[in-house]
């Protein structure tokens, strides 16, 4: 039984509700096809700095404090995110209220007043911000993964931005990104829960004057040219944090499905191998696990952990393993479990759901119905888990990234060549 239906407004604005008649709230979200992987260089930062933005004020509801009181009025709960490829924003709400969070989302996005004096006072948070997640290694170090992996372009830049972008930004920079980004075409409205009456209609009234204008897309990554595998960010630190991994498979690759399961035989959960190898057998690190991220185009797959040396050839060791060996009928069961029962937990909520149904839609044009990512799960065999194993990590260059106080990568260069 299908979950999702998917409606479009007149200007092109997709609309995909996930019905939950049986509860009484409704959770909102405008998702969009915009994130950090859509600025420049000089605008690195803009797309999170105008998450902020859209918070401080409109012209008919003037401050921040004015946004929240409404929002607090009706018990609502509002936030919002910003990621490489995507950027979202949602109000959640008992369902008689829903148009109010409707009226308050829409304007927030269409007619923020990015008052200057606003935004210079906000600069300070956001720098603020950039010196919490430095102080944060075991966060940072996905940013020193990400510059090894695809150096000095989108991807690889952090999604705050830099000091100086974010110093020199302007109300005509945000005007010049969501101007050009912020159009039907990226837009995506996700509505979760009791839906109620006449969603289309209002919605039309809300999002629809938006102009229809083609945005192009962002550019192409280019996979820079091999220098040394490992980057290091020193710091005086007690501990060190490490992400090892390998270029892996984008968003739609028909072997998703296995490579889920095989990052949850590596990483998932506290009976893992990688749990049990690094910190049950050798109590090398406080925290281990595996994981896939897969952007449109490119994707990685990797292990962080939050120690070196002997915690990286045991990681080596195990990805050596998965590939040179099959992974036991049970151990794989076991697995399929895992992934499974943790995707079903993430639906059991409207807001759960309809994130999950958005970020299909507006990353891959198509959603897919959870009944049917469950049977592709079920369909992955012990060969297809080896097969992908192989394939990732039998002779491929492995990337290390790590934060700790160290300033010479030959050693761990060293390290993963053995």
């Amino acid at each position: 039984m299908a979950i999702f239906e998917k409606s479009t407004l007149g200007n092109g604005v997709r609309v995909v509700t996930a019905p939950f008649p049986q509860v009484g709230s409704v959770s909102c979200f405008v998702m969009l096809a915009a994130g950090s992987r859509y600025e420049t260089v000089e605008s690195k930062g803009i797309a999170h700095f105008a998450e902020h933005m859209f918070f401080k004020g409109t012209e008919r509801r003037p401050t921040a404090r004015t946004i929240s009181t409404e929002i607090d009025a009706i018990g609502g709960e509002f936030n919002a995110f910003t990621g490489k490829e995507l950027t979202g924003y949602y109000v959640r709400c008992g369902s008689e209220t829903r148009d109010i969070a409707l009226d308050v989302l829409t304007d927030m996005l269409l007619h923020s007043s990015f008052d200057e004096a606003e935004i210079e006072k906000e600069k300070g948070v956001i720098l603020e911000e950039m010196n919490v997640y430095l102080d944060t290694p075991q966060r940072y170090v996905s940013n020193v993964y990400d510059r090894l992996l695809y150096a000095d372009q989108p991807l690889g830049w952090d999604i705050l931005g830099t000091r100086e972008t974010i110093e020199g930004t302007t109300r005509e920079t945000f005007r010049s990104y969501l101007d050009t980004w912020y159009r039907p075409e990226r837009m995506v409205v996700g509505i979760g829960g009791r839906i109620g009456d006449d969603l289309m209609a209002r919605l039309e009234e809300l999002l629809g004057g938006i102009e229809a204008r083609p945005t192009g897309a962002a550019a192409e990554v280019e996979l820079p040219p091999d220098t040394s595998p490992v980057l290091l960010h020193t710091k005086d630190s007690e501990q060190a944090h490490l992400i090892l991994g390998v270029r892996g498979y984008p968003l739609d690759h028909p072997n998703r499905y296995a490579l889920q399961l095989l990052a949850v035989v590596l990483g998932g959960g506290m009976s893992s191998r990688l749990f049990t190898e690094v910190r049950e057998k050798r109590g090398l690190g406080y925290y281990v696990n595996a994981g896939n991220t897969a952007y449109t185009d490119v994707g990685t797959f990797y292990s962080s952990a939050g120690d070196v040396d002997e915690a990286i050839t045991t990681i080596l060791g195990e990805l050596r393993k998965i590939a040179d060996e099959p992974v036991p009928a049970d151990e794989l069961e076991k697995a399929r479990g895992y992934a499974k029962g943790r995707f079903v937990l993430r639906l059991e909520s409207p807001q759960g759901t309809i994130q999950y149904g958005l970020r299909k839609e507006v990353l891959e044009g198509e959603i897919e119905e959870p009944d049917e990512l469950l049977r592709k799960l079920d369909e992955i065999t012990v060969e297809d888990v080896q097969r992908v194993a192989r394939d990732l990590f039998e002779d491929k260059r492995l990337y290390l990234a790590v934060v700790g106080p160290f300033d010479d990568p030959t050693r761990f260069e060293k390290l993963i060549a053995a």
